[in-house]
């Protein structure tokens, strides 16, 4: 960015500056958290007077914030100290709104003081927002420089869960198979995504253990279905059992061993094959991203031959396109060349040549492709990477599990990241969730699983 001021001897009477803003809801989260003003009237999605809508108001300081940043990078520009700022509020603002501050020079004093006329208006109907006047000290000594860094802020909420949450609740709500709730958080998460009116809940397991749970948690199931089962393994059936009789539209993973919910479910005669080999996706609502992440196979598939990679890129475009999204495929290594002693770079490159083939369809599937030049458009320009994944990868294809399960906690620990788990190949959508999942985690998958169980019945 480049700054340059005007000094005190350059600042003539009548001069005007002006700056424009759009408001957006991250601007009043942030502000929220500097100021720490938690007023819900100036929170996004908060109902701050009772009306039943979101007002998302502007804060008045925030928006006063505008002519502070015209008097210090324009006029006077950089150099400047406040001595007096008067405030009038006439309108309120909102986020989604575009305002405009204009600053105007009224008087210059010989002690350096200038007075300058300070007005806020809404772009679009030119509504008068704020009125005032700054008085303020004029730099005497020119600055002019284009090296001035500011480090960016993300804010961390979750927004494409909260747009996968509003796309899917209109929808039915999906009988689903809970299969050993029998602690607070399996049995929690069921409990809210049957409030959240996202499914229809059948626990199944030890009745004793679960009403138990349920009373530990002061929590009411007497509106579900409760089916028993011996162990783990009998529970898992008797959920491939609900979906074979139509009873159940998606299997929900409990407190049990993955490996014990998936082993009915692979039984050739009982279980729940669907053509493809089962294979599982974090789709991930990363802080800062335009669109969520979707990394795979992180949970299943412990070393993917190619054949089973082809199927991991097919499911994965799958879910994408259920969820609206433009499936556009990296297929990571470590190096985004073909190295005949890197095996995963010359898979990448056979699955790039079989969707080019049309042997996988629905989305643009490139590698090799490092991690640094799948999702970001500079590192993958220096590389003179081209086509229209490198730089810009919305689903990351991993070597292995061992690679997707780092990458994938990195995201959630590091980067602050949530996580809807989903295994697909199956003929419902199966919801995988970890103990340690947030209440959004368990919200989002159940989300990701009626989408993509609409996306499939209407396709």
């Amino acid at each position: 960015m480049r700054l340059v001021n005007r000094t005190f001897d350059e600042i003539e009477v009548g001069q005007s500056a002006e700056l424009s803003r759009l408001i957006k809801p991250d601007d009043l989260y942030g502000f929220a958290s500097v100021s720490g003003n938690f007023n819900p009237m100036h929170l996004p999605n908060e109902d701050g007077n009772g009306d039943g809508k979101a007002e998302s108001v502007a804060p008045g300081m925030f928006v006063a914030s505008l002519v502070s940043a015209v008097l210090g990078t324009i006029l006077p520009g950089p150099g400047t100290l406040y001595r007096k700022q008067t405030l009038e509020f006439h309108e309120r603002a909102h986020a989604g709104e575009t305002l405009r501050c204009t600053v105007t020079v009224m008087t210059k004093e010989p002690d350096g003081a200038v007075t300058l006329r300070t007005e806020i208006r809404r772009e679009g109907d030119d509504a008068l927002v704020v009125s005032g006047e700054a008085r303020v000290i004029a730099p005497r000594k020119k600055f002019d420089r284009d090296n001035i860094e500011v480090p960016g802020l993300v804010v961390q909420r979750h927004r494409h869960f909260e747009a996968l949450l509003e796309r899917a609740k209109p929808l039915p709500a999906l009988p689903t198979a809970v299969v050993c709730p029998t602690d607070p958080n399996s049995l929690g998460g069921a409990i809210l995504a049957a409030r959240e009116g996202l499914i229809v809940p059948i626990l199944i397991g030890d009745p004793e253990r679960i009403n138990a749970t349920a009373a530990n948690m002061d929590a009411d199931i007497s509106g579900f279905g409760l089916l028993p089962a011996e162990n783990d393994l009998a529970a898992a059936t008797i959920a491939c059992d609900l979906v074979h009789e139509g009873r159940a539209a998606a299997v929900m993973k409990g407190h049990l061993h993955t490996d014990d919910l998936l082993k009915p479910m692979l039984d050739k005669t009982r279980g729940l094959r669907d053509g493809r080999r089962f294979t599982h996706v974090f789709v991930m609502d990363v802080p800062g991203q335009p669109e969520p992440v979707m990394v795979t196979d992180a949970a299943i598939n412990i070393a993917p031959d190619l054949a089973t990679k082809m199927d991991i890129v097919q499911n994965a475009i799958d879910l994408a396109l259920s969820l609206g999204m433009e499936p556009r495929v990296g297929v990571l290594s470590a190096v985004e060349t073909v190295n005949p002693a890197i095996q995963s770079s010359i898979d990448a490159a056979l699955l790039s040549k079989m969707a080019d083939r049309g042997q996988i369809r629905g989305g643009l599937v490139e590698g090799p492709l490092a991690m640094d030049n799948a999702v970001d458009l500079g590192a993958a320009r220096t590389k003179g990477l081209k086509g229209g994944v490198a730089g810009r990868a919305n689903v990351l294809v991993v070597p292995g599990l061992d690679a997707g399960n780092m990458l994938a906690k990195q995201l959630a620990f590091i980067s602050h990241a949530e996580g809807a788990g989903l295994v697909l190949g199956a003929r419902v959508p199966v919801i995988l969730n970890s103990r340690s999942d947030s209440a959004m985690s368990r919200l989002a998958s159940c989300a990701v699983a009626a989408l993509h169980h609409a996306a499939r019945s209407h396709g």
